[in-house]
């Protein structure tokens, strides 16, 4: 909103929304042939605009072509591809089990969409936390009002710029602008809202929507854990977390922010740890193609002050002018200081030392529940012991984050880390109302004489008995 609009009393918004909403009512999103070309639309987006895209990440954090790749462009295409192969199957009418009251009529789930959506995406993978829900919701048959984030400006401008080129504008709507104007876009009324950020400012879109009694999808972060079992190879552990761990400058939301171990294995893990850092780096990780950057100037601040936490035993060299956090590892990390308490979201490990398996377990289970854990152990009865005495929204033994690869899981948190789910077929259900319908003759009325008052004993027994046969096939 401009300084004139907002003088005036001016919401642009709300013109926004009206086209929006008009279009909804007069059914423009719900045949299959408009999903399908709005589809088709996003397909060819990807298509003519690869270049462009990666240049845009690579200006915001430094995103190399295999990281944009990988972690954004192929996974939006591959989500776009699955919805249009699907979307038919995913559209029908899903057939329910009757009792006998209901065996002579036609009982089902209609998957209708919402209305007007809105998905708030965050900058971290400013493309991929976009795109993704937007795909769900263009298959559903919603109306999706988009708003990117303004920190990583440079996608944000391709997005707003190209984008609705590619989509049918009286349904689609791209949204700019920082925190003021999504408090005032927060206070329309939304048929469903999507957001990815921080648990804090998820506090704030939940407070905006109960207002409405909007249903909501919360996508949050955390501190999540990665457990270092003493049966491990400290060389294969170490490739794997360090992966994912500096994977996108550490900026992701579902990276490990810690590692637990014993002091012996913390001993065994940090050489193992230098050696994978060089070998995917080089020996000056600042000239790695392959390093991210640090989003912007108020992050870096942030981060490097968390460098002065434990004791720095790899990296810990920065620089403000590239936004540049070296790969950082620091030992014996204690619980109260600032690394532990709050999401790092950059390039640094902190390895906090425990006596036993038990104890991590414990120390896992007195904290939030986080979006992702991680275990790593040589014995699968370690792996399946923290698997089923802690929660998360994801889990993965002896791995990273490669499960995100798969639309047949679902990504979400739980608790403080999220609500909802969605990718893949997650993503249709979430931006879809499951009505329940239930289509009767109007005909054969003597035979419902037995529910209609004056109810006597008899009447009494047999509706119960009636209701309670699922799966008698008398009539």
């Amino acid at each position: 909103m401009s300084a004139t609009d907002a003088a005036l009393g001016v919401d642009p918004t709300e013109d926004t929304l009206r086209r929006l909403r008009e279009a909804f009512a007069a059914g423009r999103t719900r045949p299959v042939e408009f999903r399908t070309a709005q589809l088709q639309g996003l397909s060819r987006f990807f298509q003519d605009n690869k270049q462009r895209l990666q240049d845009a990440l690579a200006k915001d954090v430094g995103k190399s072509a295999f990281e944009s790749d990988t972690s954004e462009i192929i996974l939006c295409q591959n989500e776009v591809d699955l919805a249009l192969k699907s979307l038919q199957t995913w559209m029908k009418d899903e057939s329910v089990s009757t009792n006998l009251l209901t065996k002579l009529s036609s009982a089902f789930i209609r998957k209708e969409p919402f209305g007007v959506v809105l998905i708030i995406a965050p900058w971290n993978y400013p493309l991929n936390l976009l795109i993704m829900p937007l795909v769900g919701a263009i298959a559903a048959g919603n109306c999706v009002v988009m708003k990117p984030s303004e920190i990583s400006k440079n996608t944000e401008k391709v997005l707003a710029e190209l984008l609705p080129q590619y989509l049918d504008q009286s349904c689609f709507a791209v949204v700019l602008g920082g925190p003021e104007e999504t408090g005032q876009l927060l206070k329309h009324k939304f048929d469903y809202i999507f957001f990815t950020g921080s648990p804090r400012v998820g506090k704030i879109v939940m407070t905006a929507a109960a207002k409405h009694l909007t249903p909501i999808t919360l996508e949050l972060g955390g501190k999540n854990p990665c457990y270092v079992d003493d049966d491990c190879d400290p060389q294969t552990v170490a490739n794997r977390v360090a992966w994912f761990r500096y994977f996108n400058a550490g900026q992701t939301c579902v990276a490990p922010d810690y590692i637990l171990c014993s002091q012996e294995m913390q001993e065994r893990l940090v050489p193992a740890l230098q050696n994978a850092i060089t070998r995917f780096y080089g020996d000056d990780p600042q000239t790695s193609p392959s390093l991210g950057r640090i989003i912007n100037q108020k992050h870096f601040k942030r981060l490097q002050g968390l460098l002065g936490c434990g004791r720095v035993v790899i990296g810990g060299q920065s620089d403000e002018g590239a936004r540049y956090i070296a790969p950082t590892v620091l030992a014996d990390v204690q619980d109260s200081e600032p690394v532990m308490q709050e999401e790092i979201f950059g390039p640094i490990l902190p390895l906090v030392t425990v006596k036993s398996l038990d104890e991590a377990i414990n120390f896992i289970n007195q904290r939030e529940k986080p979006l992702a854990l991680y275990a790593f152990s040589n014995n699968s009865q370690v792996v399946n012991q923290m698997l089923e005495r802690t929660s998360s929204g994801g889990f993965g033994g002896n791995d990273g984050f490669l499960y995100l690869t798969l639309p047949s899981m679902p990504l979400g948190g739980v608790g403080n880390s999220g609500m909802g789910r969605y990718h893949g077929k997650f993503s249709f259900d979430t931006f879809s109302h499951q009505r329940a319908c239930l289509l009767r003759s109007p005909g054969m009325e003597k035979l419902n004489d037995l529910r209609y008052p004056p109810h006597g004993p008899w009447n009494q027994q047999f509706i119960s008995w009636v209701m309670g046969s699922q799966s008698c096939t008398l009539l």
